[in-house]
């Protein structure tokens, strides 16, 4: 079971910042596991885009994605549209375009459904990268 008091989620936030990238790996996890992930927003954000090590991006999107709300998917999408690492870029690609739940008709339904309503976002990176994910889509 996941600690999702304050000092678990500071232990996690401060497990981001790890030189070993089983533990950036394994607070990318934990963070995405939580119920509400707006607040440790920036340190996915960074974890996404970790250049160091593209298994920490693979378990940070995977975790982000498994959570099937918009908000896990707009931090993937925001990641993917600012990623400048080809490496990285393309292990967000893979985790959007890989994840086996999507690939169902009702699966597929909820991925349209949620990438529509990012497609009107505050941000307009992931504005621009719910379109381009829609359009390949239809």
């Amino acid at each position: 079971m996941e600690d999702f008091t304050e000092r678990g989620l500071r232990d996690a936030i401060a497990g981001a910042d790890s030189p070993s990238w089983r533990i950036r790996a394994a607070a990318g996890r934990r963070l995405a596991a939580a119920p509400r992930i707006e607040g440790v927003a920036d340190v996915l954000h960074r974890l996404l885009l970790d250049a160091q090590d593209t298994a920490v991006t693979s378990d940070t999107a995977a975790a982000l994605l498994a959570r099937r709300d918009p908000a896990g998917l707009r931090a993937v999408l925001a990641a993917r549209a600012v990623a400048s690492d080809e490496g990285t870029a393309d292990q967000l690609a893979a985790e959007l375009d890989c994840d086996p739940r999507w690939a169902t008709g009702e699966g597929g339904a909820e991925l349209i459904t949620q990438l529509g309503t990012l497609t009107s976002d505050t941000d307009p990176d992931v504005r621009d990268e719910a379109r381009r994910r829609l359009s390949r889509l239809r």
